[in-house]
């Protein structure tokens, strides 16, 4: 086992296609394949399932993975001290709901490190996908919340993929509306008072139930819904169409604007947002300075929102 099989192996891994990892890498396809053939033999696993449509890291290869990783990790961190090397391309991803705290910790970790070359990935995704992620170590750090209602389903989701989750805070929940909306002066809503407004929420998909909602009460019955992809998206609608879409609380006017105000929700409901990690597995130097900096903005982001 080498180094540079466990560079290879990474890379397949990201990329999910032989062909585009061994163009980012500079070899052959077959160079690359024989390489990877090699590797498997040699540990007695099988990394890669292959198909028509790719490759798709197996059970056993998420947990080779996550090991490859910190191996190369350390060997980065050791060449940086000893040889001050510098020119290291650092990999780093994260899977999250939509929350500014989760973008603005992202841009901290990589202003901290300021690096000439890196490869970091920060998806906005739907709920599944974001344990999917993390549990095939596609992402290092996932962010999501729980509830009353969706507690049992995810947590359990999320033991079988023998991962954790972490609390980061828990908010009451809040109703995102327009600063020029009819009940932006109103300190306190109520769902009657928002009945007449369009209700928008993120799309998720095969996996659109209430359980996997990235929106708390998604299985309240609304008479106008709007489902969209893309945070700026929803904020437009917001404002254009007067809606309104039910989160946190904690909001940032540096991402979100001054229009986008955020006011507490009158229901009996929590949610409980954190991360989620594989089990067992040590944080990168880039997954640790993220989670200070999550919290960092958490504190700040709630008491300005």
């Amino acid at each position: 086992m080498t180094l540079q099989q466990l560079r290879y192996i990474v890379m397949v891994a990201e990329t999910g296609n032989i062909t585009e990892a061994a163009k980012r890498l500079f070899i052959s396809q077959p160079s690359l394949t024989s390489a990877i053939q090699e590797l498997e033999k040699e540990m007695r696993i099988t990394i890669f399932s292959r198909s028509n449509k790719g490759v798709t890291v197996s059970n056993e290869g998420d947990v080779f993975l996550s090991y490859a990783r910190q191996v190369l990790e350390q060997v980065d961190l050791l060449e940086e001290k000893f040889l001050g090397t510098k020119e290291q391309s650092p990999h780093f991803s994260v899977s999250c709901q939509h929350y500014s705290f989760a973008v603005n910790a992202f841009v901290d970790v990589i202003r901290k490190f300021n690096s000439n070359r890196y490869d970091f990935t920060l998806r906005e995704t739907r709920t599944y996908e974001i344990i999917e992620d993390v549990t095939r170590s596609k992402s290092e750090i996932g962010i999501l919340y729980v509830s009353s209602k969706n507690k049992e389903v995810v947590q359990k989701l999320i033991r079988q993929s023998d991962l954790k989750f972490e609390t980061l805070f828990t908010a009451k929940p809040h109703v995102f509306i327009s600063s020029d909306h009819p009940l932006a002066k109103k300190k306190i809503i109520t769902m009657e008072d928002l009945e007449d407004y369009p209700y928008l929420s993120f799309e998720q998909g095969d996996y659109n139930s209430f359980y996997f909602s990235e929106e708390i009460l998604s299985t309240l019955d609304r008479n106008k819904n709007i489902k969209v992809r893309d945070r700026a998206t929803l904020f437009n609608l917001l404002i254009g169409l007067g809606g309104y879409t039910v989160s946190s609380g904690v909001i940032s006017r540096e991402l979100n604007g001054e229009n986008i105000i955020a006011k507490p929700l009158a229901v009996e409901e929590y949610m409980r947002i954190g991360t989620i990690t594989r089990k067992n597995t040590t944080l990168s130097r880039y997954g640790k300075a993220y989670m200070e900096a999550l919290r960092r903005h958490i504190d700040v982001q709630g008491q300005s929102g």
